[in-house]
């Protein structure tokens, strides 16, 4: 039985679903048309062109709408286990965060050691390794520069 604790995710629903059967019931109309039109006459006419025409076409119609119903289906699936996943780390995190408090063992089983962060001084070292890239603004006179390397009229 589903977990009733969480909601359900969206399902592309009964609109998408209700054209899909429209247009099968539109091509099975067709389709027996154009027998009945085939097994009825040798000669080929107007009405048999029309037949085979909206036979072909809302068929078509329909497996369009058909695919772009499962493929709605399977990316709404998807969405919702990645909110859940989500949830889950976020959740898994502000506890851990909350587990963690001063203790001062990182080693500690059932602990969620922390990102290192780096600090403001190191991100604006003037010595950076050669693959290093600096988006840093400033002019070399330490003022920002604005495009135009100064050079204002």
């Amino acid at each position: 039985m589903a977990d009733s604790r969480r909601p359900v995710p969206y399902r592309p629903g009964a609109v998408s679903l209700f054209f899909v059967a429209k247009a099968g019931v539109f091509a099975a109309g067709f389709w027996a048309w154009l027998l009945v039109l085939v097994v009825g006459s040798a000669e080929v006419g107007g009405a048999h062109v029309l037949a085979a025409t909206g036979a072909a076409t809302t068929t078509l119609v329909g497996v369009v709408l058909g695919v772009r119903l499962a493929l709605q289906h399977n990316a709404a699936t998807r969405h919702a286990e990645l909110r859940r996943l989500l949830v889950d780390i976020s959740w898994n995190a502000f506890a851990a965060a909350g587990n963690a408090g001063g203790t001062g063992d990182v080693g500690a089983p059932g602990k969620i050691v922390p990102f290192p962060t780096v600090s403001p001084e190191a991100e604006r070292s003037p010595t950076r390794g050669a693959g290093e890239r600096v988006f840093d603004r400033r002019a070399p006179s330490g003022r920002a520069d604005r495009g135009g390397n100064g050079d204002r009229h």
